[in-house]
């Protein structure tokens, strides 16, 4: 075996975004926004990039899926009302899990598909900003998968959570969305660049983009407290 591997798949085609569109399309990407935001174990799944690319891929999605022949915003509205709702029960079912599962989860120990290091960075990044890190948890990897799950283990309140659960989905899923899509225009446009043939730089740039800044605090955190 060359590669690392679960349940026969390479690790690599996981945190592929386009290995996702090609084995299941639309509802493969719902699941996979699901699992990001609600399963603890999903905090690895490839959330920006692949939204980002579904956009880019939007009329052949929703074709496929469902029609044929819809405008470009009928597309893009379809994608995100859909993409939005899951990414909505997923944080709901963070939420339950984290309400019903309390402490233990700081207790349990780590393995591959948990990392109580996340656990802990989340709940840091809940306490310093409060209700709104739920909507600016959507565009932070990992901590995207523990931020419902932490306002469970403190019980927020449930109408509050809501609320921002809905806004950060929509806000999320809707600039991601219309981000991959027009870019792809308008680069395909001025310069004759297809970003379909060049999905790596995509992702290589989104991951820098949305993991910097998580590594900047850490960084210079622990730079402040050694000085």
């Amino acid at each position: 075996m060359n590669h690392l591997q679960i349940f026969g798949i390479n690790i690599k085609d996981l945190l592929n975004p386009q290995f996702y569109i090609e084995h299941g399309g639309l509802w493969m990407i719902l699941f996979i926004v699901f699992a990001e935001t609600g399963l603890f174990a999903g905090f690895f799944l490839p959330g920006d990039a692949l939204l980002f690319v579904t956009g880019i891929y939007s009329d052949q999605i929703v074709s496929t899926a469902i029609f044929p022949g819809n405008s470009e915003w009928l597309d893009l509205g379809i994608l995100w009302i859909l993409i939005s709702t899951a990414g909505i029960l997923g944080n709901f079912i963070g939420y339950w899990f984290g309400k019903k599962s309390g402490p233990f989860l700081y207790e349990r120990k780590d393995t591959f598909f948990f990392k109580k290091k996340y656990l802990l960075q989340a709940h840091d990044f809940y306490e310093s900003k409060g209700g709104s890190a739920i909507i600016i948890a959507r565009f932070i990897p990992f901590v995207r998968t523990f931020a419902p799950i932490v306002a469970g283990i403190v019980e927020m309140d449930k109408k509050k959570f809501t609320l921002y659960n809905i806004l950060g989905s929509m806000l999320w899923v809707g600039s991601m969305l219309v981000g991959g899509h027009f870019l792809q225009r308008i680069i395909m446009k001025e310069w004759g660049f297809d970003l379909k043939q060049h999905l790596e730089i995509i992702v290589l740039g989104i991951i820098v983009v949305t993991t910097f800044p998580v590594i900047w605090k850490v960084f210079f955190h622990k730079k402040r407290k050694s000085i």
